[in-house]
């Protein structure tokens, strides 16, 4: 049912399943968790003791290595005995280490999966320890050896059958075990993961990232009518079908949102400022604008008006770098002080240059602009602050290039502050 042809961690060919094929030209073709971390809002005093009762409890109470208690707390912590009693942990724990898992073996699988302790049952929490354990093992050696073949029917076999499947497809355990250890979709069941897989997997998603797993869960949430009704409503808006289809692949979750709130938010940013087919371009390169609300998308055009930016001017900034919607006021009113104020570069650059918000003012932008003012106090410049595309946007290696390397004697103090060794 699930032969696979695999090229190391790349799908080739999926065997034994009816076709399916995936036409984006066709809108009818693709027809909780358990908590360890409840204290993490609580003092730091509170939060040290919690450590510390953790680590005595599972020595004294449990037998543990200090080793082990510690690595063990650091995902875990009680703050009494009762506790972990109520909770059942103890048992699982002992469970464990009495069916010979080494203090190496449950340190490694609980630092990484620590919700597996949350699992109802010691016997469940017995099978996902296995289960993790040999992904782990495998791992280690380059093994993709099938590691489940004919798992009695059930929620919880079903549900490692899958992760086997998706496992050796090429999902990395990061992406794994989040679906291995929570009760939600879209790794339950049997027949509807069966369906929805193959509709990723034809779509051309790669396993090995993060938007193959996204891909499956939207898919596996929605019947194909209600798939179809998602692409007509975009279609109503002025996307191509296959404009939907390609905005799916850089976003899975753009599919998933109500009418309401795609026409919302669609009408929204018209009210902005922007044209239909401006719109329309917008959610083509940064899909992940559907979610923003009405008052984030008003609160974002405030921020850059009140900083002296004109309308037609926020229109064209998301136009060229739509993610400028998406930054808080308290950053972009920190990095434009940076750039006017204290560099003297006029306002009118970040509108044509507005990528700039994306770098990091603390990584990228302060470090180069504290070697241009170094430069300049030197008298290496001229009086004038060079362009901002010239100091910003060029790569490392240009910056370096034309900054620092061609004053041999200034090199090493421009790397110092270049590289922020130099405490500035």
């Amino acid at each position: 049912m699930y032969s696979l042809v695999l090229h190391g961690r790349r799908l080739v060919q999926l065997q034994k399943w009816p076709n399916f094929r995936v036409s984006v030209q066709t809108a009818s073709a693709l027809s909780n968790l358990f908590s360890f971390t409840s204290v993490a809002d609580v003092s730091l005093r509170d939060g040290l003791k919690g450590y510390n009762f953790t680590v005595s409890y599972l020595v004294d109470s449990l037998g543990f290595t200090t080793k082990l208690a510690e690595s063990i707390s650091s995902k875990v912590c009680f703050e009494d005995k009762s506790n972990p009693d109520s909770k059942s942990i103890a048992p699982k724990l002992q469970s464990l280490q009495s069916r010979g898992a080494s203090s190496s073996e449950l340190t490694e699988i609980v630092s990484t999966v620590p919700k597996i302790l949350g699992k109802r049952g010691n016997k469940s929490v017995t099978v996902y320890y296995d289960f993790v354990k040999d992904i782990i093992e495998a791992d280690k050696s380059s093994s993709y050896e099938k590691l489940c073949h004919s798992f009695p029917q059930g929620n919880k076999e079903n549900k490692i059958r899958n992760i086997s499947v998706l496992r050796e497809l090429g999902v990395a355990q990061r992406l794994l075990f989040p679906l291995l250890i929570s009760d939600s979709q879209p790794v339950c069941g049997k027949e509807r993961f069966e369906e929805s897989l193959k509709k990723v997997v034809e779509m051309g998603f790669d396993p090995e990232t993060s938007k193959f797993v996204e891909a499956l869960r939207v898919i596996y949430r929605m019947s194909d009518k209600t798939i179809e009704e998602k692409v007509n409503v975009y279609k109503r808006l002025g996307f191509g079908v296959a404009d939907v289809w390609g905005i799916f692949m850089k976003w899975p979750s753009f599919l998933s949102y109500s009418e309401k709130k795609i026409t919302h938010t669609f009408e929204t940013l018209m009210r902005c400022g922007l044209l239909k087919h401006e719109v329309l371009s917008l959610i083509k390169k940064h899909p992940k604008c559907i979610c923003s609300s009405e008052q984030k998308i008003v609160n974002s055009i405030e921020t850059f008006l009140g900083l002296g930016f004109s309308r037609d001017e926020f229109a064209m900034m998301i136009k060229r770098y739509p993610q400028c919607i998406d930054y808080t006021a308290e950053t972009v009113k920190k990095k434009t002080d940076f750039i006017v104020r204290k560099m003297n570069w006029p306002l009118e650059g970040l509108v044509l240059i507005p990528q700039i918000f994306g770098y990091s003012l603390e990584k990228r932008t302060v470090p180069r602009c504290n070697v241009i003012k170094t430069l300049m106090s030197k008298g290496l410049l001229g009086s004038e602050t060079p362009p901002m595309s010239s100091v910003l946007t060029s790569t490392d290696q240009s910056f370096l290039r034309r900054y620092v390397m061609k004053h041999d004697k200034l090199v090493p103090e421009l790397m110092a502050i270049f590289t922020g060794e130099n405490g500035k």
